[in-house]
């Protein structure tokens, strides 16, 4: 049996929905900061192997190790969980002891030990201070984050430890301090951008984007083929086919993103470096094994590492295109709203207006009672006013279906010579017209458009209503059509003061008056954003030709029947 709660009982409820949400908060906090504690911890240790297994594999082919992950590790990882320069003291600390350990595992002396400690940890922290300052967002989506991470974090950064390491290695081992140099360089750059950008890249929204099913089987897919790719490339052959891998990298980038990119770099690196290590691949043969090594780090960081930047602008391009998107359903939500808006103010207006019309009617007619002459007069202006409401009211009307897609138009052949003359003689009619002299001028035959013939009507009659109204002063307006290729031309001409290029660009957008609001012109700014929407409607386009002082003239142009 249930029963409905009391608000006296609803308190209780809502505090203790208040209290659960605080522990889960706290035990969220709490766990957040326990992962955060452990992550020096755990990167210490993944650090001491991965120096164990760099240096076990670069002393059996007898070289300075040319692949080094453990600084690109370190960086990442440094970047990701800082939270303050206790930590930073911290975690460098945790870190060197991990390097360290590493070079004591793999027999290293008390001096080399010293000194390949203190190159890395130079390494590291020069690569998170950049970072931190030059590339502060740490975001790689953008074209621009990417470079200034690739540029100071990964290449930049290892050039003083580079330096440190074989000028102490040549004074310990005797080792050429150049190759060295550019081994440490080379091997740590590559690191840092494919280590450190693939872990910066993996978020959480890549995370739940590869937990689609269609995009984990192609992500799957394309990095096998990349990995046998590359293997038969690097480590099965000994020809130079490395331009084979190009094109599946692209297409990682293109499918994939920043992550795949980042990940298929990986391992192309570990195939490359390491197969050249053991003389395999596409420089074995003309090269010393150092060389080669070399020469497959070149080709990484030369080669295949700017796909990145590609990857990168392709990030860019989809967050640019969302955004888009999204304001493009905003906008088209307002202009819905406004439309709603703008049909419901139309229709409450119509009903009072038509009354007031007719009451006006009867009034200014004698039929409610004697009036005398400025009786008369009044109920002609009420009458008047009333009108030129309604007539607003027809156009917000107009303008809200044209907007909303409501407007249905009928295109069938329209002679166009008669649609002119029909407006003509309409717009004669109209006492600002007494002082204005009219001309249709038709050029040539055929001019027969595709279109509404009531609605080519409204639209030259707005036209015509414009020309007559700020081009009075000129005597003469003119309706001008022409056959221009496979469509009808028509054009309004006026000579009055004619439109700057500024009120040229504003012309077609509702209710702007172009600062005429208070002249003693008329108007509500809604006929040529009309005539814009309609002629658009029937395929065709709208414009104005002006010059201040030299008239305007305003054409439209309709598919030929």
């Amino acid at each position: 049996m249930s029963r409905v709660l009391a608000p006296s009982d609803s308190a209780p409820v809502a505090a203790a929905d208040k209290v659960a949400a605080a522990r889960l908060a706290r035990e969220a906090a709490s766990l957040r900061r326990r992962r955060q504690t452990m992550a020096p911890v755990f990167t210490a240790i993944a650090v001491t192997v991965m120096v164990v297994i760099s240096i076990s594999f670069a002393r059996s082919v007898g070289l300075v190790a040319p692949l080094w992950g453990a600084a690109g590790l370190a960086v990442v990882v440094w970047l990701r969980t800082s939270t303050g320069r206790m930590y930073d003291l911290s975690f460098a600390g945790l870190i060197a002891m991990g390097m360290a350990a590493g070079n004591f595992l793999i027999g290293n002396d008390t001096a080399h030990t010293a000194m390949f400690t203190a190159a890395n940890m130079l390494d590291v922290a020069m690569a998170v201070w950049i970072a931190r300052r030059f590339a502060p967002t740490l975001n790689l989506a953008t074209v621009e984050g990417a470079t200034r991470f690739l540029l100071g974090a990964a290449l930049v950064a290892p050039i003083p430890a580079a330096l440190l390491s074989s000028g102490a290695l040549y004074l310990l081992d005797g080792t050429n301090p150049i190759q060295s140099a550019q081994t440490w360089w080379f091997g740590h750059a590559l690191s840092i951008a494919i280590i450190g950008s693939f872990g910066l890249s993996l978020t959480k929204r890549e995370i739940a984007r590869l937990r689609a099913p269609a995009v984990a089987l192609e992500a799957a897919v394309l990095m096998a083929l990349l990995s046998v790719g590359s293997w038969i490339v690097f480590v099965h052959l000994d020809v130079q086919l490395s331009f084979l891998i190009l094109p599946i990298l692209l297409l990682i980038a293109v499918r994939l993103r920043m992550l795949g990119v980042t990940a298929a770099l990986l391992i192309i690196t570990i195939l490359a470096v390491g197969g050249s290590m053991k003389g395999h691949g596409p420089f074995a043969g003309d090269f010393s094994r150092a060389d080669q090594a070399l020469m497959a780090q070149l080709l990484v960081l030369l080669g295949y590492l700017p796909i990145m930047l590609v990857a990168a602008l392709l990030e860019e391009r989809d967050r640019l295109s969302d955004r888009a998107k999204l304001g493009q359903v905003r906008a088209e939500k307002a202009s819905a709203a406004k439309s709603r808006l703008l049909a419901n103010v139309a229709h409450e207006i119509k009903s009072p207006v038509g009354g007031i019309i007719g009451i006006g009617e009867l009034w200014q007619g004698g039929q409610l009672g004697p009036i005398n002459d400025t009786q008369t007069e009044m109920a002609a202006m009420v009458v008047k006013t009333a009108r030129q409401v309604e007539t607003l009211a027809h156009d917000l009307l107009d303008v809200a279906r044209a907007e909303s897609g409501d407007v249905r138009v009928e295109l069938r052949p329209t002679d166009v010579p008669g649609v002119l003359e029909d407006v003509r003689r309409a717009t004669a009619l109209r006492p600002e017209a007494t002082e204005l002299r009219l001309e249709v001028v038709t050029e040539g035959d055929g001019l027969v458009a595709l279109a509404d013939s009531q609605r080519l009507n409204q639209i030259i009659t707005n036209l015509a209503s414009n020309a007559v109204k700020y081009g009075s002063s000129g005597g003469l307006v003119t309706f001008r059509a022409c056959r221009v290729h496979d469509a009808v031309r028509v054009e309004v001409s006026d000579q009055g003061p004619g439109l700057s290029l500024e009120k040229q660009a504003q012309l077609f957008e509702p209710f702007n008056r172009l600062g005429l609001e208070r002249s003693t012109i008329e108007g509500h700014g809604i006929g040529l954003a009309l005539a814009k929407r309609l002629v658009e409607l029937q395929g065709g386009s709208i414009g104005v030709i002006s010059t201040p002082g030299e008239g305007a003239t305003f054409w439209i142009e309709l598919p030929a029947a």
